[in-house]
C-alpha cells in the first residue's frame, strides 16, 4: 500500500471538518477523520469574526478583521502542522491538500450586513485554512462548496462518477458522522490524491 496521503477539508465558521485519505488513488481508504477548531481562545473574536464588527460601515471591515483573521490562520497552521507530525510519525508522506468552502466574491455589494458577515466568515475560514497550507509548504487546491462536483470533475475527468459512486464506500472505516461536509472533505483528499 502507498503511504502517499492527502488531507481533505471542509472549512465551517471556526471549525474544519478534516478527512485523511491514503492508499492507491484508485481505492483510497480513510485513515483519520476529525474537526479541527479554527478559534483562538485568547481572541474571542475569532469565534465569528466578521459578526462582531458587521455594524461598522463596510470600508472600516478589512482592517477591522485583520487580528481576527490572522490569529485563525496561525490556528489553521498549527492544527495542520500537527496532523502532518501525526501522520508523517505513522510512516505517511502528505503530498497535499484539498479545501472545500465558500468561493471568493464581492462582500462590498452585499447590502445586508448579517448576510455579508456570513458570507465574509465563509471567505475568512477557508482561506485561512489555504494560509494554514502554505505555512507547511503544502500544496492545497480549494474547491467552492457551490459548485464542487463541476470544480473536482473538471480535474479528474472520467474518473470522477465511478469515485462519487464509491464515496460512500469510504465510510466503512470509520465512525459516523459521514453527511456531506465529510464526504466533501474525503472528495477534496481524493482529488489531490488522484491529480
Amino acid at each position: 500500500m502507498s503511504n502517499l496521503v492527502a488531507i481533505g477539508l471542509r472549512a465551517k465558521t471556526a471549525r474544519a471538518i478534516a478527512v485523511v485519505l491514503g492508499g492507491p488513488a484508485g481505492a483510497p481508504v480513510v485513515l483519520h477523520k476529525t474537526e479541527i477548531k479554527l478559534i483562538d481562545p485568547k481572541v474571542p473574536a475569532t469565534a465569528q469574526p466578521c459578526h462582531v464588527i458587521m455594524d461598522l460601515p463596510w470600508p472600516q471591515w478589512p482592517k477591522a478583521v485583520n487580528k481576527s483573521a490572522q490569529a485563525i490562520e496561525r490556528v489553521a497552521a498549527k492544527a495542520l502542522a500537527k496532523m502532518i507530525e501525526e501522520l508523517e510519525a505513522n510512516g505517511n508522506k502528505v503530498i497535499g491538500v484539498g479545501v472545500v468552502g465558500a468561493p471568493d466574491r464581492e462582500l462590498a455589494r452585499i447590502g445586508n450586513p448579517h448576510i455579508r458577515a456570513h458570507a465574509g466568515e465563509g471567505i475568512l475560514f477557508r482561506r485561512a485554512l489555504e494560509v494554514g497550507a502554505e505555512a507547511n509548504r503544502l500544496k492545497w487546491q480549494n474547491f467552492s462548496d457551490r459548485d464542487f462536483d463541476q470544480a473536482a470533475a473538471a480535474v479528474v475527468g472520467g474518473d470522477y462518477s465511478k469515485m462519487k459512486r464509491n464515496l460512500d464506500d469510504l465510510r466503512q472505516s470509520v465512525a459516523a458522522p459521514w453527511r456531506a461536509d465529510e464526504k466533501q472533505a474525503a472528495m477534496a483528499a481524493w482529488v489531490v490524491l488522484h491529480a
